[in-house]
């Protein structure tokens, strides 16, 4: 029997961003609100539909940099200031996901250092940083003193897996530098962690853990006084992309 492309439903595929920084010491989440049905109104993750002649990867950064002006960091080009770690992170694909019609979403997990705030584009009309506790968070009123509502579609569910792979990804490699300008001293890769876990940790016993494992840190032969204080030297990220042993969570 010939191929009959219409024998078969509408399908479609779009991706979705979990892209997360740290902001006043606190994980933050990109937040968008929909200007367009479905969800009209609500806070969503920003995304679209893949286009014919992209992949997924190009589709993501496309997407990021439409809805909210940030672009993907290119390791063969220089630093850019703003740039963003991009990577897959899950496939999601409930047939009711998307009341339009069948739709599976690749998402994809980005970071960055502190970012400024980011401009609405494409079918969004607005975008924000937002504590993932926040958006994750059902009932009450967020810090702008608006109710909350649940994200859009299952980007509830997409945002808390994405929360956990930063969370346990920074246990065992280097992930956690991606939140860091390219020169950091040890106290702000410190407050990366707490941020991102949510604990408190021991500055004395961090400080020997990174600067002791082998091509984690390098360090620049500056120093900054930007916390306050005594100048405290610079560090950039090194070579090793895995830590041996890992730095594990602490339990809370």
């Amino acid at each position: 029997m010939p191929y009959d492309p219409s024998a078969f439903p509408p399908f479609a595929v779009t991706v979705d961003l979990v892209v997360l920084t740290v902001r006043r010491h606190s994980l933050c989440a990109l937040a968008v609100r929909r200007g367009e049905p479905p969800f009209q109104g609500r806070w969503a993750l920003p995304g679209g539909f893949v286009r014919e002649d992209e992949d997924l990867a190009q589709a993501a950064a496309r997407e990021l940099a439409e809805e909210t002006g940030l672009c993907v960091h290119n390791p063969a080009a220089p630093t850019q200031d703003n740039g963003a770690h991009l990577e897959q992170l899950a496939t999601y694909g409930d047939p009711e996901r998307d009341p339009r019609m069948r739709v599976v979403s690749v998402a994809h997990l980005a970071l960055a250092p502190d970012l400024p705030a980011p401009r609405a584009g494409g079918d969004a009309s607005n975008a924000r940083w937002a504590p993932v506790e926040e958006l994750l968070e059902q009932s009450g009123y967020g810090r702008a003193g608006e109710p909350l509502a649940p994200l859009a579609f299952d980007h509830a569910q997409i945002l808390a897996d994405g929360v956990e792979r930063a969370r346990s990804k920074i246990e065992y490699s280097s992930l956690a530098t991606a939140f860091c300008p390219p020169e950091f001293t040890v106290g702000e890769l410190r407050r990366v962690y707490e941020a991102v876990w949510s604990v408190a940790l021991d500055p004395r016993n961090f400080h020997r853990k990174v600067t002791g494992t082998p091509g984690f840190l390098v360090p620049t032969g500056g120093t900054t006084t930007r916390q306050g204080g005594r100048p405290a030297q610079l560090f950039r990220a090194g070579g090793a992309t895995l830590l041996n042993p890992p730095m594990l969570r602490p339990e809370v």
